[in-house]
């Protein structure tokens, strides 16, 4: 989907080239585009870095300027797929509010659409890169006495758009990338439009920092004589903590508007002849010697579904740097799925991993499919020649083939560190797959640490693409008392799991208890059972609960030198902070983990009401996009509206969105081996287009055979065209020899 999102894009620039921008305007000729020469050594893929907007353009017959006709030859003939023209940006402001380690990001702008006819129109794309797990919240569109906004519904409510839906209405492009199609334009009108997302604060060495895109390329300027534009950044910070926290870095001149005990105020607002250029970057740090830590509580709004008190406790590891000695087995899968880059990138990932590992510290990796191999039947130091004779193994027996099975592994895993003593033990399972056993090997692996207790392996789960079924690994590393991250692009891999192994071998405090809670009435905490708390990034606790919290509460835990250690910290009142906002999100992943897993109906009413409360997407909820012809905001969550029966008549559902979910996991392509898959791309879809080919190539012979079988290998692999052999092969598998008869016309 990114190639074929880039080729449409470098097919809008070159009908772009048909705009006449009048004698009036000081217009130098348009510099060549990086990508645009098919010959070049490196081709940009396009992809957008900031908000942007396109122009869908299916009859290129239509591009030309609204205001000034350019009398261009007439183009025949249609853009297939449809060419992407990105609209020129008149004003951009965005407004970022930092609560904790969530950021709220809000972007207003206006586009206009300069390159279609006044008296013809078309569909405009709104394209949306977000940062670290960013999540989608919301979008208001005004245009030409229209106000569109989306709006999150029960799947119940939806089931009549799903069938009457077609095309592409929005969803993912790729992982952190949001998509919205906007229908019908008339050219030369102008679009504002309103995006709201939220996304993680990462946290290094102490150090929060923020990172969204909002570089622009040259080509979204209006040409002519260029006058300065108002371009706005607000920042606001709110630590939670009672202590000063200090800016470190931004990426623009951030003017300090206001200052107090752990909260900052910032503006950036400058006359600019051209966009941003940058990603808008920004860290601040929080420094201490010892851990540290505190308690904030809060009630809940007066419409929250929810009427128990919320409250998070945050402990942050300070400048604490040593950690317990690590006993550590690698679950790498090899299935003939991972082939190719992701395989290589999770061995390159591994690799690094060990050479992090101090001599004391010991491992063993574990290779599987339907089979396991490992590396050694029992635990290896990490000194530097086992390292090496560690990487030769994983090069010469990690090839990919075969099936899936992560039972095997990991009953295999953890009887390997059965007898491990004054260390913590851990377990890292690397997958791209979907297994039928899954809520059974979550069972057994329950059964197992129940039985061992405190001394139970952590296990760290990292999915890859999106066929394997992340709520199970989520599920998994939550019973483990591990952590869970994945990919879902092949180029992150190795950075994302470099991570994963960072912060979840790098414990400084394990088998973690605060005293406070057995005193509650009723409490709901998430993640449970308490993981370690790392070095490497700040513990986070928060949930509902009933009864009162002393003055003081006592988090009690094992150091690295096997001391016990005790943390006194302050409770008090969070102010300026919407907690249930903040933790929205991972409470509805937890709660989506444990419906999948218990198979519970009334765990997924509950998600259903946290995600419309909130605003917030949910595998059981969808986004449609709302038109109101009263121009009056239609963008609203649950607490200001009962259910979508209380929407205005005058408000039209448009477009239901797809693929906002990541889904649960997909067996049947597993079971396949299809190539681990990334972005939204059905395998089902694919296979319904490849049986309806076959079905015509045995029915109508000759006559539509050769179309179908090419539309149908186009979406199987989008470079089948590459060579006539490839072609004629996908058709001879299919049983279609007369058709290549017929292409090839008996000459080759």
């Amino acid at each position: 989907m990114e190639d074929e999102f880039t080729n449409s894009v470098e097919s809008g620039l070159k009908l772009a080239k048909r705009i006449y921008n009048g004698k009036d305007r000081f217009v130098s000729p348009p510099r060549p585009v990086v990508g645009m020469d098919k010959d070049a050594a490196s081709r940009t893929t396009y992809l957008p870095t900031a908000p942007m907007v396109y122009a869908v353009i299916g009859d290129p017959a239509i591009v030309d300027n609204p205001d000034v006709p350019s009398y261009q030859p007439h183009v025949h003939g249609r853009c297939d797929p449809p060419a992407l023209i990105p609209l020129q940006m008149n004003e951009i402001a965005m407004e970022v509010e930092c609560d904790l380690d969530t950021a709220f990001v809000s972007v207003r702008g206006s586009w206009r659409v300069h390159c279609v006819m006044g008296s013809k129109s078309c569909d405009c794309r709104l394209m949306v890169p977000m940062g670290e797990q960013g999540s989608i919240l919301g979008v208001e569109i005004e245009v030409a006495r229209r106000l569109c906004s989306t709006q999150l519904m029960q799947m119940e409510e939806t089931q009549d758009m799903e069938k009457a839906t077609k095309g592409e209405n929005g969803g993912f492009l790729k992982p952190q990338m949001f998509s919205l199609t906007v229908p019908k334009v008339d050219g030369g009108s102008n679009l504002s439009i309103k995006v709201s997302w939220l996304q993680q604060l990462l946290y290094t060495n102490g150090q929060f920092s923020l990172n969204v895109p909002f570089d622009f390329p040259e080509y979204i300027t209006p040409p002519g004589k260029r006058f300065p534009t108002k371009e706005k950044i607000q920042l606001n910070v709110n630590s939670g903590l009672a202590m000063e926290v200090t800016c470190d870095t931004a990426s623009h001149p951030l003017k300090e508007k206001r200052r107090q005990m752990g909260k900052m105020g910032f503006l950036y607002e400058a006359d600019v002849l051209k966009w941003s250029t940058t990603d808008f970057r920004f860290s601040y740090t929080v420094s201490a010697n010892d851990i540290f830590g505190c308690l904030l509580l809060q009630s809940p709004s007066v419409h929250d579904f929810d009427q128990r008190e919320i409250f998070c406790m945050y402990l942050f590891p300070g400048q604490i740097k040593q950690v317990f000695r690590k006993e550590v087995v690698f679950l790498v899968d090899i299935s003939g799925s991972m082939q190719g880059k992701p395989l290589e990138n999770a061995r390159n990932a591994i690799a690094t991993a060990l050479s992090k590992l101090s001599p004391k510290d010991s491992f063993s990796i574990i290779a599987f499919n339907e089979e396991t191999s490992a590396f050694s039947s029992s635990m290896e130091f990490a000194t530097e020649e086992v390292i090496e004779r560690a990487t030769q193994w994983m090069s010469e027996r990690c090839v990919a083939g075969g099936g899936t099975n992560i039972l095997a592994p990991l009953n295999e895993a953890m009887e390997i560190l059965a007898n491990a003593c004054n260390s913590t033990t851990h377990i890292f399972l690397v997958t791209d797959g979907s297994v039928e056993d899954e809520r059974n090997i979550c069972n057994v692996v329950r059964t197992h640490m129940k039985n061992i207790g405190s001394t139970c392996p952590r296990i760290s789960t990292f999915g890859i693409g999106s066929y394997c079924n992340h709520y199970f690994l989520r599920m998994l590393a939550l019973i483990g008392r591990g952590y869970y991250d994945a990919a879902y692009d092949a180029d992150s891999i190795e950075t994302r799991l470099q991570r994963l192994f960072t912060i979840a071998s790098s414990s400084i405090l394990a088998n973690i208890t605060v005293e406070s809670f057995d005193d509650l009435d009723d409490f709901e905490v998430y993640p449970f059972p308490l993981p370690d708390l790392s070095s490497e990034c700040p513990l986070i606790l928060s949930g509902r609960y009933r009864g009162n919290f002393p003055d003081t509460v006592k988090v009690k835990g094992i150091l690295a030198d096997m001391r016990g250690t005790a943390i006194d910290m302050k409770v008090q009142k969070a102010k300026d902070i919407s907690l249930d906002k903040v933790f929205v999100r991972r409470w509805i992943d937890v709660l989506t983990s444990q419906a999948w897993f218990s198979e519970s109906k009334q765990l997924e009413e509950k998600i259903v009401k946290m995600s419309l409360q909130a605003g917030v997407t949910s595998e059981y909820t969808h986004m449609v996009l709302l038109q109101n012809d009263n121009q009056k905001p239609v963008f609203e969550t649950e607490a200001k509206r009962k259910s979508s029966e209380n929407i205005q008549s005058n408000v039209r559902r448009i477009a239901l969105l797809r693929g906002l979910g990541i889904g649960f996991g997909n067996v049947t392509a597993t079971m396949e081996n299809a190539p681990v898959g990334f972005g939204n791309e059905n395998l089902a879809e694919t296979n319904e287009v490849y049986v309806k080919a076959k079905r015509c190539c045995s029915k109508l012979g000759y006559c539509c055979c050769c179309p179908c079988c090419i539309s149908a290998c186009s979406r199987i692999n989008d470079q089948c065209m590459v060579a006539l052999a490839q072609l004629c092969a996908a058709l001879s598998c299919l049983g279609c020899a007369g058709c290549i008869d017929l292409c090839c016309n008996d000459s080759d």
